[in-house]
This record gives structure tokens, sequence and C-alpha cells, in this order.
């Protein structure tokens, strides 16, 4: 039996549209089966349908909460104390000219931070007897300033270092209390380099040292690189969380957004001025927060890939 190059061409359309659930791939284009387009007529309908459903839920949790707020015996007082539109309008310019020692105090924590909390990992994870003292000394550091409660920390630093009048010396509060957030989180993000860098198989390490590089290089080229990779989602936590503590500042008498807030209260004696403080710390991290969800999702997609991480 003789086949033409045309019913070869053919049969061939037929088996790729088999083997499609019955789309035509051929040179014209490709035009989905219609078990395919109803399978997304079957998608985009659930997700219309979970749409509303969430809407419908959020819409009806949030009338319960407002009728029960409102129709709470103190509710007037306490929208008199709390939510006043004067005070708010009257916070909110000092409030965001507090903020920006905030935003400061986290750019040059944040960095000092990190390259602080990288010497300490580092220092934890060097191997041989002559490296014992400085492991010691790391471990000690991680393990005091993780378990010293961060305010009673800044009292000490803020409040006991100009006790001591050591000559040359800054009393400046924002400098103390930015060494005290330094020395606290450089303890946690210590510990969160130093698991990255266990985490990384010791053959990376051993493939290094067979192609040529120093155990310095291996460190720095190799290891380095995968771990802070491998540990950014909680890096960036810990970024938020001292975005928050930045505030605690304020102990010392430096006028940031807290402090701001708290000279209105004590002249008003109306609270208003600690909503407006809150929610502008609020705004203020939620970029931060969905961007460290963002960068945890893409880790684990990567991961489960099988990509790099």
């Amino acid at each position: 039996m003789t086949v033409t190059k045309g019913e070869s061409a053919r049969e061939g359309a037929d088996d790729k549209g088999d083997m499609t659930g019955g789309a035509d791939v051929s040179g014209d284009g490709y035009t989905p089966s219609e078990r395919r387009l109803a399978r997304e007529r079957y998608t985009r309908a659930r997700a219309r349908r979970a749409t509303a459903v969430a809407a419908l839920s959020t819409l009806v949790t949030a009338a319960v909460l407002y009728l029960v707020v409102v129709n709470a015996p103190g509710w007037p007082r306490t929208k008199e104390t709390f939510f006043s539109a004067h005070y708010a309008r009257e916070a909110l310019p000092k409030v965001l000219e507090g903020l920006w020692l905030n935003v400061r105090l986290l750019l040059v924590c944040g960095a000092a931070v990190l390259v602080l909390g990288m010497l300490i990992a580092v220092a934890r994870t060097l191997r041989g007897p002559v490296f014992f003292p400085l492991r010691v000394l790391a471990a000690a550091y991680t393990d005091f300033f993780r378990g010293l409660p961060l305010i009673i920390n800044l009292m000490i630093v803020v409040l006991g270092v100009p006790a001591l009048r050591l000559q040359g010396v800054t009393v400046d509060p924002v400098l103390l209390g930015g060494t005290a957030l330094t020395l606290t989180y450089s303890a946690y993000v210590a510990e969160v380099f130093r698991a990255g860098i266990e985490s990384v198989h010791p053959s990376q390490r051993a493939a290094a040292r067979s192609l040529g590089l120093t155990n310095r290089q291996a460190l720095r080229y190799v290891v380095l690189p995968q771990a802070v990779r491998r540990q950014m989602p909680p890096l960036l936590n810990d970024l938020v969380s001292l975005q928050k503590d930045t505030g605690l500042v304020s102990i010392g008498g430096a006028v940031d957004a807290v402090r701001a807030a708290d000279i209105i209260v004590g002249r008003s004696l109306n609270y208003t001025p600690y909503i407006v403080a809150g929610l502008v710390f609020v705004a203020l991290t939620i970029p931060m927060t969905r961007f460290t969800d963002w960068v945890t999702a893409r880790t684990d997609r990567r991961r489960a890939q099988g990509g790099t991480l």
C-alpha cells in the first residue's frame, strides 16, 4: 500500500492531536480541545465563586465586629479618647517628622547588624582548636544578647553609659539606642547566618578545596553565597522586627515617631497620637512583610523544582 506525503502529514497531525488531548497542533496555530476549554471554564467559575464567598464572609465579619464595638457601653468615651479626628490631624505631621529618625535608624542599624552578625556567625563556624576561644566568645555573645530583653539592653546602654562619664564617649540617645539595637539584633542575625552556613553540604567545601581554593576562598565564594540565599526570608523577618523596635529608642529621649506622639499625649491627655503612630509603623511594615512573603514563596518554588536557591 502506497502512502502519499499528504496522507502521512495528516496522520502525523492526528497523532499530535491525540497526544495533546484532541488539540489541532498544525502549522496554522494551536486550537484548544473542547475538554480543555470546559476545564478552563470550570476553573474560572470556581475562582469567581471562591472570590464571592470570601468577599461575603469578609463583609459579614466586618459588620459583626463593627456592631459589637459600636454598641459597647464605653464606645463613645473610647472613640473620643483614641479616635479623635482633631488630635489625629495634629499628630500626623509631627509623627511623620519623627518617623524619619526611625527610618534612618533602620538603615544604619540594619547594615551594622548584617555585618556584625556575619562576622559572629563565621567566628562560630571556624574549625580547628586554635579558634576555640573565638568560638566560645561568639557563642557567649549570642547567648547573652538573645536572652537579654531588648528593653533592658536599651536602658543599660542609653542610661548607663552616660552615667559613667567616660571621656570621648557619646551621650546622644540616638547613637546609644542604635548601638543597643545593633548589639541585640546582631545576635539573632548571627544565628540565622550560622544556620545557613551549616546547611551547606560539606561536599561543597570539599569540591572548592579540590579546585585549588583556600579555606577562606571556599567560604567566601562557595559557602556564604549559598547560605545568604537560603536564609534570606528569616533575615528579612529580622529586619521587619528591627524596623518596629526602632521606636524603643524613645525611652532615652530621642524624638522619633513614638516620642512625638508621646509629647502630644502628655499635653492633651488624648491617646489618638499613639494610634496614629501605630498606623504609620504598620503602613511602613506592610511593604516589607509582603516582600518577605514574596521572597519566601520564590525560594520555596525553586526548592520544589530542584533549582538553585
